[in-house]
């Protein structure tokens, strides 16, 4: 008997769930906390805790992440230096601060139009290699001859064996800015990505298990593990779509809409007839446009985890992640006590850091590049959460919220808060953790809006809900002005939207939500079973697709007839006629889809290729196309790997 494990390592959970490969049902499920800096541990816990006796017969493993998306949504990457080589816009934002322009690129037929600048590379890898930890570098025209941003990253890492990432390697898209963007974000995610990644394989391998391993992408394929080390920017929205394709797997529903409510976000999407629908423009994360291949999600910094937080008589909600204070209390002993003894705070003082419910503990992350009032606030964190007026009375003056937020920002401080989880608690609906925490930290923070503690926490639960559907219906309804969509789902309006297709519901206490949804929608809601680990569900149903795109262009306008360059992943050809351009685009289309399709697991009988060509050409033009598009598309199923 074969089966398959997902998993799914989260901001706040890590899931596992074993598939049967005989009949596709889920026969063990489990969820464990992802653990900071040390993901093993949290990766170890979960496995440990399913069936030994299955998880020994496991010939199949795929992976998903919302700490890729995480990471940028929260702005904690790595630090980057990016280098850009040739006219690139420079009025635009990029980022990240270390940025060198330099002499170089070429021409729209791959030809060089300026010679490359190594001399300035050199200075500046030399100046950054102490304050970055990875490098980008996007060339003008790189998508049609990269060599020069190929020598720049032989050059840097000879420099300072850190990682560089090209732009050509992630996009054959022209578009110099969103290439450089792309790049940027893939060289901020590799130090997380390789920790991850390299924690899965190391505590499979450890346990003995002889699988295929996989990592879904963000389009809702998969590719080899080892692959997303190179280029972990296709982990992003990883974690929407393992809950896309969870969803409908668990719920047998291949058209609906899916709201998956995790630790740190909320992520809206959609299925037709089984096929999530990409963006053809590329993804945005963190406001930041790119050339990643994604399906289109809407996702909002609103999740279980979600800081709620106090202000101006008012409750306000994240956008950052925090330990709950029932969890906290669960973890760390004596934080009940703690919290029941914590001073009241000011109105004046009050903002996301300053709360009578808010404290901080140290994650054991290398602390490097600190400044002096970031080296006096972690000297004073431990391993034990610490209040925001234990700092103050030890550093004898009110700590910097400024400071805090670059400490959190540097993965250096976690922080611990009253969060959607704790109003569950207090309210009922859900009792996994210790609930007098979430009591006295809901009876502290709703003096300050003139509410009793259940009240507040009423409130609390009502504002995540008009979240999730002011997402849903932002999604639905693309066009429209998001305010005026919050606006007409106030409950004084007596109106409401109706959605034609289910609405899957996936996290884990989205039950409690389910009846405050409907009471703000018109929908079917549905919560399947296995709703709590849908996106390691998901994270198993990702089907191994590969899109290779080829250009083939005239070297020359004036001799359209003959010599021309094909522009492909693999780079620049040129040949005599235009049969063997087509000819030669086809077969390396098939070879590159193959061997993305065998690094999957997936056999080539079992791969269904399907090319197509379009042209480009004046009217009456007697000539070879002015430009063709060869385009190879691979599709295979690594589950049938399960029922061999």
């Amino acid at each position: 008997m074969h089966y398959g494990l997902g998993i799914d390592a989260g901001g706040t959970y890590t899931d596992a769930v074993i598939i049967r490969g005989s009949d596709g049902a889920v026969v063990d499920t489990k969820k464990s906390f992802t653990t900071y800096p040390d993901l093993q541990r949290g990766i170890k816990k979960v496995l440990d805790s399913l069936d030994q006796d299955i998880l020994k017969d496991v010939n199949l493993v795929s992976v998903s992440t919302t700490l890729s998306t995480n990471s940028l949504l929260e702005g904690t990457g790595a630090p980057v230096g990016l280098i850009l080589v040739g006219e690139h816009i420079v009025e635009k934002d990029l980022p990240t601060d270390h940025v060198k322009w330099i002499s170089g690129g070429h021409d729209t037929r791959g030809d060089e139009e300026y010679p490359l600048d190594l001399d300035s590379v050199w200075d500046f890898a030399i100046n950054t290699k102490d304050r970055v930890a990875a490098y980008a570098v996007s060339a003008y025209f790189g998508a049609r001859n990269p060599e020069h941003e190929l020598k720049v990253k032989e050059v840097i890492t000879e420099i300072t064996g850190m990682p560089v990432v090209c732009g050509h390697e992630l996009s054959q898209e022209l578009g110099a800015y969103e290439r450089a963007v792309t790049a940027v974000l893939n060289a901020q995610l590799i130090p997380i990505t390789y920790h991850f990644v390299n924690s899965v394989i190391k505590d499979i391998k450890s346990r003995g298990i002889h699988a295929r391993m996989l990592m879904l992408k963000c389009d809702g394929s998969v590719y080899n593990i080892e692959d997303a080390l190179e280029k972990p920017i296709e982990t992003i929205f990883s974690g929407p779509a393992a809950s896309l394709l969870g969803a409908s797997y668990l719920s047998k529903i291949e058209t609906c809409a899916v709201i998956d409510v995790g630790g740190t976000s909320t992520d809206v999407s959609m299925l037709h007839h089984g096929v999530p629908e990409i963006s053809s423009s590329g993804a945005v994360v963190g406001g930041w446009k790119t050339r990643v291949r994604a399906m289109k999600m809407e996702t909002s910094a609103t999740g279980g985890d979600s800081h709620i937080w106090v202000k101006d008589e008012r409750i306000h909600t994240g956008p950052r992640r925090v330990i709950p204070l029932c969890v906290a209390a669960s973890i760390y002993p004596g934080f009940g006590n703690k919290l029941k003894r914590s001073r009241i705070i000011s109105r004046s003082l009050l903002n996301e850091n300053y709360q009578p419910t808010k404290f901080f503990v140290a994650t054991g992350y290398k602390a490097l590049g600190l400044s002096k009032q970031e080296e006096e606030i972690l000297a004073l964190v431990g391993d034990e959460p610490v209040s925001i007026n234990e700092l103050s009375i030890s550093l004898k003056r009110d700590p910097s919220s400024e400071v805090l937020d670059a400490l959190m920002n540097k993965r250096l401080l976690q922080a611990v808060g009253f969060t959607p989880t704790d109003a569950l608690h207090v309210l009922g609906l859900y009792n996994e953790w210790d609930g007098t925490a979430a009591e006295a930290g809901a009876a502290s923070l709703s003096r300050y809006v003139h509410e009793g503690k259940h009240e507040f926490c009423m409130s609390v639960r009502e504002i995540v809900a008009k979240n999730m559907a002011a997402d849903l219906m932002s999604f639905i309804l693309p066009h429209h002005p998001s305010a005026m969509i919050a606006d007409l789902l106030d409950s004084t309006y007596p109106a409401k939207f109706k959605v034609e297709i289910p609405v899957v519901l996936l996290g884990g206490p989205v039950k409690a939500y389910a009846d405050e949804l409907r009471s703000i929608i018109d929908a079917e809601i549905i919560v399947p079973e296995f709703a709590e680990v849908g996106n390691a569900v998901g994270a198993l149903a990702g089907k191994g697709v590969k899109r290779i795109e080829i250009s083939i262009v005239p070297a020359s306008i004036q001799n359209p007839d003959e010599d021309f360059l094909v522009f492909s992943p693999a780079g620049r050809e040129r040949f005599e006629t235009y049969a063997q351009a087509v000819e030669f685009s086809t077969e390396l289309g098939k070879k590159l889809v193959l061997d993305y399709e065998k690094r999957c697991g997936i056999l080539k009988e079992d791969t269904k290729i399907s090319v197509s060509k379009k042209t480009h050409s004046p009217d009456n033009w007697s000539h070879p196309p002015l430009e063709t598009k060869i385009t190879v598309v691979g599709v295979g199923n690594p589950m049938m790997v399960l029922k061999e």
